[in-house]
């Protein structure tokens, strides 16, 4: 899971960056408002934890920008301020939950783990993502097809790319956001790449005889498609 870490207090950020990724999470980490907000609007997250209180930018207009834009990623907000004012101003903006500094690591993970249980058909308790007759093992990299009862396991990258397209299904991904999803910033991954892997997973759910599909829309990118409307 990628989670996307907005926060200007550089050593608590980084503190709480390495407790997320011992918990198995990918995080990444800006440190003011401006870059936050880019990093946000790729949509390539399945969590942002945004602090209030940013330079140039502050963690209200952050969400608030990215819902304008159609970032249905679950926003949880950090900060010091407790007003119930303060917490309304949040949620209102679009966060979906709410943090007050200084918190117990505890608390933070439970939260995490609950919004990353939002947006997609989840089974926490086995990992799983469902889509039409298609079960994602996240634990095994196993894909399934109910309707057919075969199986096969992703190669790393694949797996990501199906794990995106499934938590959001219905919607279209671009060729950018699948870059930035599967190979991330540090990598700088061509077009080509994207196609070349969309390719592989169809021959996947082909081997399948899945009703779910990959459909490609001309000009933007592709957009998963289940078998009620595939």
């Amino acid at each position: 899971m990628k989670i996307l870490l907005v926060e200007d207090e550089r050593r608590m950020a980084n503190a709480t960056s390495e407790l997320l990724k011992r918990e198995g999470y990918d995080v990444e980490v800006e440190y003011e408002g401006e870059g936050g907000e880019d990093a946000f609007l790729t949509g390539i997250y399945d969590i942002a934890i945004l602090d209030v209180m940013l330079p140039y930018k502050n963690g209200f207009d952050i969400v608030r920008s990215g819902r304008k834009k159609g970032i249905k990623t679950p926003v949880l907000m950090l900060t010091a301020k407790s007003d119930v004012s303060d917490k309304v101003r949040g949620l209102d903006s679009g966060a979906d939950d709410y943090l007050t500094k200084p918190f117990q690591i505890e608390e933070l993970l439970a939260r995490v783990r609950a919004l990353g249980r939002r947006g997609a058909l989840v089974s926490p308790e086995e990992g799983i993502l469902t889509v039409g007759d298609l079960r994602l093992d996240t634990k095994k990299l196993v894909l399934y097809c109910s309707a057919t009862g075969k199986e096969i396991r992703l190669p790393e990258k694949e797996f990501h790319l199906m794990e995106y397209l499934i938590t959001n299904k219905g919607t279209i991904i671009s060729k950018e956001q699948l870059a930035l999803k599967v190979w991330g910033y540090d990598n700088e991954a061509e077009y080509n790449n994207v196609e070349v892997y969309i390719s592989f997973t169809r021959r996947k759910l082909k081997f399948l005889e899945s009703k779910v599909q990959i459909k490609s829309v001309r000009g933007m990118g592709y957009e998963l498609r289940g078998d009620e409307d595939a």
